[in-house]
């Protein structure tokens, strides 16, 4: 029997408001991020430091809703096409947990910020919709600090204004909610609204599994795997738990509704406790804030700052500079990426400095770069016209391919322009005859049988000895030239 998976994802999103949800408590000095985004708000912080009286839910303290927060979360839910609810209020969350100081949790399940929305993926050559359900505020919880012997808890992140995002069930691959859960973190970073640090905790996700036998309209037993703090685990963990129901099914056992947790050691998903039901939370009107009103030319006024989305982003990259959608989605990962690129583009000159050649340059060498660095390090020390400047100096002639990536990293390192590195290190083309022929004599002399082959009418054999003149020489040989200048010699 062929069983048919069935995926919905929620994300929740650590806002980037200086303040938490409810209080007055700052949410840290921040860090920044790879891609030039904050990190999590309560890093470089003391455990236990970022506290109130009404974070911990003491007697008498009340909750004052954070504006900013109820701005950004708007303003996803717009980029998200959702209807929003001008009027909409808070609600109580009653569970009991070491990292829940209050013993409830203030969020929205009666009328959330907005829903019925979609976001649009890029599968293959064709694009679908993955439905929104709603998108809503809440608070963070604190965080568990498990150590050999005990556990702690830092409350720092108690109240962080939290955006939960809630997919439809639409999903029905472990490869399709990758996809959505990259896409929905570009839409974040794109607004704003979040940092999108993964690894930090700013940004997870919570993956709602199930599977059914193939044409069946009955939904299957739902399974949550939560708190995923990575894309691999997201993919991983999805990948596995439809193995695992699967297998079940197979051998005619039920499939439990239950939460699971990812053990990355053991690559596979473990129970945590039995699925909750919404009874069990004892949801209810949070009874210390108001409802929240939302005027239609407050929310028009939002709509109308939204910024260039990454979807409209890549196509324009395509149309505009004639860019691949494998190029285009690359260089829109990240706003911070995208805004360099185009400034490099806007600083060329060049008639054959093309669009093309320049996203070559930003998506292949600095992109690799910035895997050990932060972007704004590599923006820093080759701004884009001095990456230009690089990109001219090479297809003009002055410095051959593997030189001007040699220069490159230079510039990385030390910050300087292309210019002042050449003329330091004395960096460049050799083509002349008198400069190249120590470097030809040696290869000659080194290489006596692919010498020999190529007298004998091997000419595929020149490529390799073109090669090893360009490495001899540090990269600064022209090819063109060594190329010629062997002919030559060696078939005078």
């Amino acid at each position: 029997m062929l069983y048919e998976p069935t995926i919905g994802i929620e994300a929740h999103a650590q806002l980037t408001t200086s303040t938490k949800m409810f209080c007055a408590c700052r949410t840290a000095p921040v860090l920044t991020g790879a891609a030039g985004g904050r990190a999590a708000p309560e890093a470089n912080a003391p455990a236990n430091s970022l506290l109130c009286p009404v974070c911990l839910g003491l007697p008498g303290a009340l909750p004052v809703i954070n504006e900013r927060a109820v701005e950004l979360g708007v303003s996803v839910a717009l980029a998200l096409h959702c209807r929003i609810n001008t009027s909409t209020r808070f609600d109580r969350k009653n569970y009991a947990y070491p990292d829940l100081p209050k013993g409830y949790q203030i969020s929205q399940y009666f009328t959330p910020l907005g829903g019925d929305g979609w976001l649009e993926l890029q599968t293959g050559d064709a694009g679908r919709r993955v439905r929104i359900q709603d998108v809503h505020l809440e608070e963070d919880t604190g965080k568990l600090i498990h150590q050999p012997g005990r556990t702690l808890i830092d409350l720092n992140r108690a109240g962080i204004p939290l955006l939960e995002v809630v997919t439809r069930p639409d999903l029905h691959s472990a490869e399709e909610a990758h996809l959505y859960a990259v896409e929905l973190r570009r839409y974040l970073l794109y607004l704003g609204a979040c940092s999108g640090d993964l690894e930090k905790g700013a940004l997870r996700f919570e993956a709602n599994v199930s599977v059914r036998p193939a044409g069946s309209l009955e939904p299957g037993t739902r399974v949550e795997v939560k708190n995923l703090n990575s894309l691999r685990a997201l993919r991983r963990s999805i990948e596995f738990e439809l193995s695992r129901q699967e297998a079940l099914l197979r051998r005619g056992l039920a499939v439990r509704r239950e939460t699971r947790g990812w053990d990355e050691t053991g690559q596979c998903t473990v129970v945590q406790r039995s699925k909750e039901s919404a009874e069990d939370y004892r949801y209810f009107p949070e009874p210390d804030l108001p409802p929240l009103e939302l005027s239609t030319q407050w929310l028009e006024a939002l709509r109308a700052q939204l910024p260039e989305l990454p979807t409209e982003r890549r196509r324009r990259f395509t149309t505009e500079y004639g860019l691949s959608s494998y190029d285009a989605d690359l260089l829109t990962d990240e706003p911070a990426i995208a805004n360099y690129f185009e400034s490099a583009v806007s600083h060329s000159r060049l008639p054959g400095l093309s669009p093309k050649t320049i996203a070559n340059w930003v998506s292949g060498d600095l992109l690799r770069y910035v895997r050990q660095a932060a972007w704004q390090e590599v923006e820093r020390a080759v701004p884009p016209d001095r990456l230009v400047e690089l990109i001219a100096m090479q297809q003009a002639g002055s410095l051959t391919q593997t030189s001007a990536k040699q220069v490159l990293q230079e510039m990385l390192a030390s910050g300087q322009s292309a210019r002042q590195i050449c003329a330091e290190k004395h960096i460049e083309r050799i083509a002349d005859e008198a400069s190249l022929g120590e470097f030809l004599a040696q290869v000659i002399a080194a290489n006596p049988e692919a010498v020999s082959q190529y007298r004998t009418g091997k000419d595929a054999v020149l490529r390799f000895l073109v090669g090893a003149v360009v490495k001899a020489s540090h990269g600064t040989a022209d090819p063109t030239a060594a190329a010629e200048l062997l002919r030559r010699r060696l078939r005078p």
